[in-house]
């Protein structure tokens, strides 16, 4: 398999796995989160697609991290509010994996890339996908605090977040 048809098929795991996310949190504001990177990822692979049949494309970027400031922007407390089911993170901290799989081989597609056209499509790939990435860090640190907070004075003062 060509590492093409390699990324277009772990663009379509993703998009996968995301929606399998959405629904395990169906029931808070992360739910918009994992459909808007599900779409996303889908949208990676038409790219892909696209640029693997010589057809014309469009780069649009992510809108995934911005959506996510919102969702804690607007839920007041998500240590409270969000309860970590079992394996919670550890999806997450999966997802944070495969998303650094995806950066490191678009960068060496990037790197492989013998026309300027290719080079920057390869380089979008790369920087959308840190943006994933950081967005999973971030959920997964909010998570930890949420998993460490301790309501009590006694027990010291805490970093804000």
């Amino acid at each position: 398999m060509s590492a093409l048809r390699f990324a277009i098929q772990l663009e379509l795991d993703g998009e996968k796995y995301y929606n399998e996310q959405a629904q395990i949190n169906r029931d808070n504001g992360l739910f918009t989160v994992f459909q808007l990177l599900a779409e996303e990822e889908r949208m990676h692979a038409e790219i892909l697609q696209q640029y693997a049949e010589k057809e014309d494309y469009t780069l649009v970027d992510s809108k995934s991290y911005s959506e996510f400031e919102s969702v804690f922007a607007n839920m007041g407390d998500f240590s409270k509010k969000t309860k970590t089911l079992p394996g919670q993170i550890d999806a997450y901290r999966l997802a944070l994996t495969k998303e650094q799989e995806m950066i490191d081989l678009y960068k060496e597609m990037h790197h492989d890339a013998e026309t300027e056209q290719d080079k920057k499509l390869f380089r979008f790939l790369v920087e959308q996908e840190k943006l994933h990435y950081k967005l999973f860090d971030e959920i997964i640190q909010h998570l930890i605090k949420a998993e460490q907070w301790v309501e009590d004075a006694e027990f010291g003062i805490r970093e804000e977040y």
